[in-house]
């Protein structure tokens, strides 16, 4: 099993009077962290996805969850996001049965913040886990064994499953896209049009790295723009996709409301667009590479607690930065590239007005901007 690096905050938070909430897409392995986290203890394991064990713990009062716990000390409801009224059931846990730990996970930060929102204000601790970050991998198979599979990763991605089964990376993300993306999103929001939802993904995979437009997408797909919109919404709650907006401050010509769109894997947005094709015969070789950089970005951000914030930046006259973080005051900028090249400037106007760090990240020196 890859060690995952939350494995040792959760440690922390355990017994401190509080639920532990972890979510995360489906496959990334949440319930394989708790296992790891309790191997040593005795817990309840309780399965949302089983419509048993979600009915009565929706129905359930007081004395009934004392019940159902019984002598555990620990308790594991995964799924979370399937039990009705879930939230209200946690906080008599937190509240009334103050000698158990209560861990729950899900798959839906939608569904689990309006399950669990109101009635658990401050009685959570609340984590997100990702698919492997690089750091996790890299620590686990070593920096040579890592190294040589660089190529692999911009191609098949991080899930957990995809990373184990060398060889079976295509069959693996196929069922995942097809079982989780088409089915269990579509589901959890009631959405019956799958078709919409294949195209709008589509769309958005074939415009990872650049500007995406809500209106173009719309005529492409033959929905109105508000659709496009709640569709990308609920996208972003399932851990599928995640905007990065523009930043702009000081200059008259820098472009506000735009934003971009990345998968949290590149072996979803592969499959997506139905392309495994060796690095050397791709032409979206730079679009992998800045999903890639970005994902694991997000994912480092995330797990060190960090407060700073990610943008893209572009004026009106195509001016452009691939990221840049704001922390504090602190401006860093970052641009893209797969192969290492002499001289990356960035844009004067840029520099004058915000003196950033600047990096030009490539395959040499990524570890710097992942570390």
């Amino acid at each position: 099993m890859i060690i995952r690096y939350l494995k040792d905050n959760l440690l922390e938070k355990l017994n401190k009077g509080k639920a532990i909430v972890l979510i995360g897409p489906r496959q990334v392995g949440k319930t394989t962290l708790v296992n790891a986290l309790l191997k040593d203890i005795p817990f309840l394991f309780l399965d949302g996805d089983d419509s048993i064990v979600a009915e009565t713990l929706a129905k359930a009062n007081t004395e009934t969850l004392k019940s159902i716990i019984g002598d555990y000390k620990y308790v594991f409801i995964d799924e979370v996001q399937r039990i009705p009224n879930i939230g209200l059931k946690l906080k008599i846990i937190v509240d009334q049965i103050k000698d158990v730990q209560v861990i729950v996970s899900g798959s839906s930060a939608f569904d689990i913040n309006n399950l669990t929102q109101e009635p658990l204000t401050g009685r959570k601790f609340e984590y997100h886990l990702y698919p492997i970050s690089w750091n996790e991998f890299e620590t686990n198979v070593g920096y040579i064994k890592a190294q040589q599979q660089l190529a692999l990763r911009l191609l098949y991605g991080m899930y957990p499953d995809v990373i184990n089964n060398f060889g079976n990376e295509y069959e693996i993300l196929k069922n995942l896209v097809s079982s989780y993306l088409y089915k269990d999103v579509l589901s959890l929001a009631g959405i019956r049009k799958s078709d919409v939802l294949e195209k709008i993904l589509q769309a958005l995979a074939f415009q990872v790295g650049n500007e995406v437009s809500y209106n173009e997408i719309a005529q492409l797909v033959g929905v109105d723009k508000n659709t496009v919109n709640n569709y990308i919404d609920l996208l972003e709650k399932a851990f599928v996709v995640f905007r990065l907006n523009s930043y702009s401050k000081n200059l008259r010509n820098e472009i506000k409301a735009n934003r971009k769109i990345y998968f949290y894997d590149n072996g979803v947005r592969n499959m997506l667009i139905g392309n495994f094709n060796t690095l050397e015969f791709r032409q979206d070789k730079g679009a992998l590479w800045e999903n890639f950089l970005v994902s694991e970005r997000v994912k480092y951000l995330s797990y060190n607690n960090s407060l700073a914030r990610p943008y893209f930046w572009r004026t009106t006259t195509q001016q452009e930065i691939d990221y840049i973080e704001i922390n504090a005051d602190a401006v860093s900028a970052f641009e893209f590239k797969w192969s290492p090249i002499k001289k990356t400037k960035l844009p004067k106007s840029f520099d004058e007005a915000y003196h950033p760090c600047f990096l030009v990240v490539n395959k040499d020196n990524f570890r710097e901007f992942l570390k």
